[in-house]
């Protein structure tokens, strides 16, 4: 048999692993054009069901009694006309080729790519960014220029009036201390609050070394994107109040 190339016809190849675009020939038999899918699909030739759709027209079934003799050129390919390949196949015997898990993954060991010159850690160096940087600021530096910046963006100043959040909160109080706290866990920045009520945790100190001064349980340290700055005005509970308490 003789397959001629100058009357090849550019198709869509699809099935459920890929879809591509192949072009056939119309000279080629049905058993043929089976053999060549089967390397693209993953789908035996024995296992194929071809159907051919030509625009909005309905599939036509690419099938014959005798496939080794029946040419392609009996179904009238177009151009870029749909090919659909399905697996016959039950799904427990087919091949998913999404699924990576049991493949092969080389993983290189770190103390070989740090000595590679053609990786982007070597252009890294090279380069002196990121890490290699010696101007470049060091993480805890960074932490506090985020916390700084943050007190700043909120516009939280001392003496100015918050509301805690989240709004569930809902505490009210005045500002009396921004800064660090080497005795609490955490970089950067903290603001001491003078609460309107006494629902705090101290009284402006932590550990015994004092910060700001308040009344006992008026006292409390957050960080800065806990803090709604805004014109919030003092609680004032009077006698009848209290009363209702």
């Amino acid at each position: 048999m003789s397959f001629q190339t100058a009357a090849d016809v550019p198709i869509i190849i699809a099935s459920s692993n890929s879809s591509s675009e192949r072009r056939i020939s119309p000279s080629w038999s049905i058993a043929h054009l089976k053999s060549r899918l089967e390397p693209i699909t993953g789908i035996p030739v024995h296992c194929q069901r071809l159907t051919l759709r030509i625009g909005s027209q309905d599939a036509v079934p690419i099938a014959a009694d005798d496939e080794e003799q029946t040419q392609l050129a009996s179904f009238a390919l177009q151009p870029y006309a749909e090919m659909t390949v399905v697996d016959t196949r039950p799904p427990s015997a087919r091949t998913d080729f999404s699924d990576l898990s049991m493949v092969h993954k080389y993983t290189m060991p770190s103390s070989e790519y740090e000595t590679r010159t053609d990786s982007v850690l070597a252009w890294k160096k090279a380069q002196k960014l990121g890490r290699f940087d010696p101007d470049a600021p060091t993480i805890q530096e960074q932490k506090i220029r985020a916390s700084e910046r943050e007190v700043e963006e909120r516009g939280i100043t001392l003496s100015s009036r918050i509301r805690l959040l989240p709004a569930t909160d809902a505490r009210r109080g005045t500002v009396s201390y921004i800064g660090p706290i080497p005795e609490i866990p955490g970089i950067g920045s903290w603001i001491g609050v003078t609460l309107d009520e006494p629902t705090g945790k101290n009284d402006g100190s932590v550990k015994g070394n004092k910060y700001f001064e308040c009344d006992s349980n008026h006292g409390v340290f957050v960080k800065p994107e806990r803090c709604e700055v805004g014109d919030f005005p003092v609680l004032d509970l009077g006698d009848e109040d209290m009363e209702e308490l």
